[in-house]
């Protein structure tokens, strides 16, 4: 099972193997609230109903907007994630190695439990459009040089099933060519 915060909304799928659209219900509490304590409720909400994942998706939190990596940090700090995923679109090349870096860097300025030295808090990359860069891949490979972290998944279109595995070989050939 898995429930998702969108928007500071939360979406539950009943677990069947296979994706179905029919299956997502919405848990939604308006805007202008505290992202930290609606991903806590949603996380009770999650275990009350035996739901196996929680996916907090923050939504366009920029890394130059100081007030916003400070909420980001509080809702990590508060609901103490198992995994720490960045978004980041593939299209944008380098831009998005410097968007990854200064995120990585606001989150450990803003946490209260990164200790000093810290090198990454994000736990993994999620590239989104990966499907249109072609052989233009050096970025993605900057991204887990710089922090470490692995490219967890790789978005390919606009459905939940689009979500996948990094393919390495393919990668290593387009480096090649």
């Amino acid at each position: 099972s898995s429930l998702e915060i969108n928007n500071e909304a939360v979406v539950s799928t009943q677990s069947t193997g296979m994706y179905s659209e029919d299956k997502v219900q919405l848990y939604e509490r308006g805007y202008g609230k505290d992202p930290a304590g609606l991903a806590f409720e949603a996380i009770k909400y999650a275990k009350d109903r035996c739901f196996d994942v929680v996916l907090v998706d923050t939504a366009g939190r920029m890394q130059d907007n100081e007030p916003l990596m400070r909420a980001l940090s509080k809702l990590v700090a508060m609901n103490k994630p198992d995994l720490t995923l960045f978004v980041g679109e593939a299209l944008v090349g380098n831009e998005a190695v410097d968007q990854l870096v200064k995120f990585n860097q606001a989150l450990i300025d803003n946490s209260v439990t990164a200790e000093a030295g810290t090198k990454s808090i994000i736990d993994g990359i999620l590239l989104t459009k990966f499907d249109c860069i072609d052989d233009k891949v050096g970025a993605a490979i900057s991204m887990t040089y710089i922090t470490g972290q692995p490219i967890v998944f790789v978005g390919t279109g606009q459905q939940y099933p689009d979500l996948r595995s990094l393919n390495v070989k393919s990668v290593v050939t387009a480096l090649l060519r």
